[in-house]
């Protein structure tokens, strides 16, 4: 049980880090890489070699901060980190496409809420403009690509969660209930059940739309 309750954390959490991990405050490094070369179209949306080795590297760092000398590169390999990396990029533009599709956005109200209340940008719990503009600009991130950036996530959140509201819950309680054991651990199983039964339900959505959507991928731009 604890076995895969700590399988769907790590799943979870390195999924949301991938999410974001493309404007994250890490610095932007450099690319070696051709960084005009196109590594995948899906629809409209094209994810540059720019976009796909920043996006790695920095998802490559967050392993080195967990794994420390252990995430060396036969570690790297087994996880076929590298292919997972771009997999989740594509899912992340099905659902832009998904989101569009169905009409969500994020206005300028929400955008700027969400901006204000980001503790990066705060000074004793209170948003602080200069802080929020040195640090773009430290990270060599204009304000519209950040501003965009976040906008992404912030609609990617909201057709998550409204995926997540498919998930059906009284099953899940209801079984539980015949388990013996204290109702923490109950609770824990509990959450670990749902947050997996999300995690399949945002899955099977999107491979279902991948079949609907033109999709190609340049596998020599990662090799």
């Amino acid at each position: 049980m604890l076995k895969m309750m700590r399988k769907h954390a790590k799943y979870f959490y390195v999924l949301f880090f991938i999410v974001i991990l493309s404007f994250i405050f890490w610095g932007v490094g450099t690319v070696d890489k051709n960084e005009r070369a196109i590594v995948a179209e899906v629809g409209r949306y094209k994810i540059t070699a720019e976009e796909y080795w920043r996006t790695y590297e920095n998802v490559s760092r967050f392993y080195r901060e967990i794994y420390r000398d252990k995430f060396d590169e036969e570690m790297e390999k087994k996880m076929n980190l590298r292919e997972k990396v771009l997999e989740s990029m594509i899912d992340e533009k099905v659902l832009l496409i998904a989101a569009k599709d169905a009409g969500i956005g994020i206005s300028d109200d929400e955008l700027h809420e969400a901006i204000t209340h980001e503790p990066a940008f705060m000074r004793k719990g209170v948003f602080d403009k200069d802080i929020y503009l040195n640090r773009l600009r430290l990270n060599r991130i204009t304000v519209e690509a950040y501003e965009n950036s976040k906008r992404q996530e912030l609609i990617l959140n909201k057709m998550r969660r409204l995926i997540e509201l498919s998930v059906d819950v009284p099953d899940i309680n209801s079984d539980l209930k015949k388990l013996p054991g204290d109702e923490r651990l109950k609770k824990m199983l509990s959450e670990a059940m749902l947050n997996e039964r999300k995690e399949k339900a945002i899955g099977s959505y999107v491979e279902g739309l991948k079949k609907e959507i033109k999709i190609r991928i340049n596998t020599k731009s990662i090799s």
